[in-house]
């Protein structure tokens, strides 16, 4: 487990292996920000109304101003066009319809949970037809099943070329991944790579080094999945990564303007609803809430639509390029916005060249320490081709034919 991993095993290997042509040794470490780089976003605001091409065709060509905040959030409205027929093996029917979009705020407005909402307001309307989801993230069985039957090769387990690199020393071409290392005292938290590492060996199979495995985890979600690892799995089972408003409308579970998955406390009954960080991070979690680092999937109670982990556990990847604009382009144009599949391009400002997709959810290294992202509306990015001991996913579809992976019940 990532708790466990030694942090001088990190440092073994310069992050030079970062997907990416034209990586020379003297910008090493400025380029390893990027596959890290979410984490220092969450302690910092997000910008809005960047003003810079790439917005969707379907939105104003120009930045506009933000509107009025306005978190009156109005209720969902379900569709009432039935499933096609029943859901595909582990997957449940969501209805879709019009809900509002966005972020409330955090409770007790903890500085913290605030700069988690600034790139998801304002609040805007939006539909969603409806799809089949499904009800946990992608497992270990699901993604071995897939692998057997197709020999893929995930992206963390590739060698990287010295033709992509052009004049990265030799031993820096190694294949491997992020994995969270805690430091064994406190450390400033503006600096995010005391608790980061690019750990040679690191993947799926071995998610936080070589000497780690997924033995005996078959029920744990996958991780260390870079985008087109996801969009590789997806299309093999007949599906696709959700969008980011199918993602949303997923999580509320019918519930409007809720802070949580759940609903409107954090621990209603002192009751623990998600995998997320206790104790003082990123140091030690304390495992209040039954587990220490990573969990098995399904471990906590659904949401109103039977999904489980949507909120904490891994990260999700949606397919959706991230601009921390996008919500006011969309509310600018104004009414409701049916079916949004994201801006055209991606554009992150605290690093323009890294191209960024939207993640979801929270993961289990989430606190109102350092990020409060379990909030349901809240958004989180990642560069398409870093995977994370954290980081996953799970599929929708919009047709019955979906499955032909192993159901989290076969494998109680």
């Amino acid at each position: 487990m990532a708790r466990n991993h030694s942090r001088k095993a990190t440092q073994t290997i310069q992050p030079a292996a970062k997907r990416r042509r034209n990586l020379t040794p003297l910008v090493v470490v400025v380029l390893f920000s990027g596959i890290v780089g979410w984490a220092f976003y969450s302690r910092r605001p997000a910008s809005t109304a960047i003003g810079l091409p790439g917005a969707s065709s379907s939105v104003a060509a120009a930045a506009p101003e933000p509107p009025p905040e306005n978190l009156n959030f109005l209720p969902t409205i379900p569709n009432m066009v039935p499933a096609p027929g029943s859901a595909p093996r582990g997957m449940v029917w969501i209805t879709g319809g019009e809900f509002s979009m966005g972020a409330q705020d955090a409770p007790e407005m903890n500085e913290v949970g605030m700069q988690a909402t600034a790139d998801s307001r304002p609040i805007h309307r939006v539909y969603v037809d409806g799809f089949f989801m499904d009800k946990t993230e992608v497992t270990n069985a699901q993604f071995t099943e897939f692998v057997k039957a197709t020999g893929y090769t995930t992206v963390a387990e590739r060698t990287p070329r010295a033709e992509d690199f052009p004049g990265a020393p030799a031993e820096n071409l190694v294949a491997g991944s992020v994995v969270f290392s805690p430091p064994d005292h406190a450390v400033p938290l503006n600096d995010h790579f005391q608790w980061w590492g690019y750990v040679k060996g690191a993947n799926w199979r071995h998610p936080t080094g070589p000497k780690s495995s997924i033995k005996g985890r078959e029920r744990y979600p996958v991780v260390q999945m870079a985008f087109e690892d996801a969009e590789a799995y997806a299309k093999w089972a007949h599906k696709r990564l959700p969008t980011e408003a199918e993602w949303e409308f997923a999580a509320r579970g019918g519930l409007a303007g809720k802070p949580f998955v759940w609903g409107d406390e954090f621990r209603p009954n002192r009751k623990w609803m998600a995998n997320t960080f206790q104790g003082h991070f990123p140091t030690q979690d304390s495992g209040s809430d039954g587990f220490i680092g990573l969990a098995p999937a399904a471990q906590y109670a659904p949401n109103g639509y039977g999904l489980y982990d949507m909120a904490g556990n891994v990260w999700q990847w949606t397919s959706d390029w991230y601009r921390p604009d996008y919500y006011a382009r969309l509310a600018a144009v104004g009414g409701v916005a049916r079916n949004p599949h994201g801006p055209s391009s991606p554009f992150d400002p605290s690093e323009p060249a890294e191209k960024k997709k939207v993640h979801r959810g929270g993961s289990f290294l989430c606190t109102d320490q350092y990020c409060s992202r379990y909030m349901v509306g809240t958004r989180g990015k990642g560069e398409v081709s870093t995977g994370t001991n954290h980081l996953g996913f799970r599929c929708v579809s919009t047709t019955i034919a979906a499955g032909s992976a192993t159901s989290l019940e076969s494998l109680k």
